[in-house]
């Protein structure tokens, strides 16, 4: 199940692979309980989810120290599989269903993920600032921009200045066309060969 992440993410520590491998499992025995991922895609965990989340970190290398919010993370996507990724970095999964924020945390715990914490609450109340904001939710990226407003550093030391990075597949002109003089996007397919991530896209917004 690994072969997927090490064809595209060589350089995976013992560590990182232990906790990607566990994954599967995880998810399987708390979807049994709480329906965080849809049955056709349990199967396809790793490429559906945990490579789709990756596909922030082609773009960006989060930093030592930096503070990211997974907005409306379900589960735990796309936050659980960068902080794996990235251990030196803090991440705040947000969702404002409790149920979901139950299984990203007790993932999260299973996994010894220490750089993790989750809150059960809507975004726009979060009372903390961050470099980035991260999301897979299905939400237009004005509700997102809405909801994760003042919620960025003032000053930035990543190669992007701090904003937001979601996960967005179909025809994105008229949604990005207000920001069109801010937002970058990436095609996920240029990183990935799988044919489930032709039409899928990276989406940055810079928001100072």
């Amino acid at each position: 199940m690994l072969t997927i992440l090490q064809k595209y993410f060589p350089s995976l520590t013992t560590i990182q692979c232990n906790q990607f491998e566990k994954l599967p499992e995880l998810y399987k025995e708390w979807n049994e309980k709480i329906n965080v991922i849809s049955r056709k895609d349990i199967d396809e965990l790793m490429e559906r989810h945990v490579l789709h989340a990756l596909a922030i970190a082609k773009i960006i290398t989060f930093k030592s120290g930096a503070n990211i919010m997974d907005l409306g993370t379900g589960g735990g996507f796309p936050g659980i599989p960068l902080a794996i990724m990235f251990p030196e970095t803090n991440f705040l999964l947000v969702d404002s269903i409790g149920k979901k924020i139950k299984v990203a945390q007790a993932v999260a715990d299973s996994l010894s993920l220490t750089n993790v914490n989750t809150i059960h609450e809507r975004a726009e109340k979060i009372d903390e600032e961050f470099d980035f904001v991260v999301s897979r939710a299905v939400a237009p990226l004005s509700d997102l921009v809405d909801w994760s407003d003042k919620k960025f550093f003032k000053m930035y030391n990543h190669l992007y200045k701090n904003g937001i990075f979601c996960l967005k597949g179909g025809d994105l002109k008229e949604e990005l066309k207000p920001f069109e003089k801010k937002v970058k996007t990436w095609e996920i397919s240029d990183f990935f060969e799988e044919e489930f991530f032709i039409g899928k896209k990276v989406v940055y917004l810079k928001m100072i």
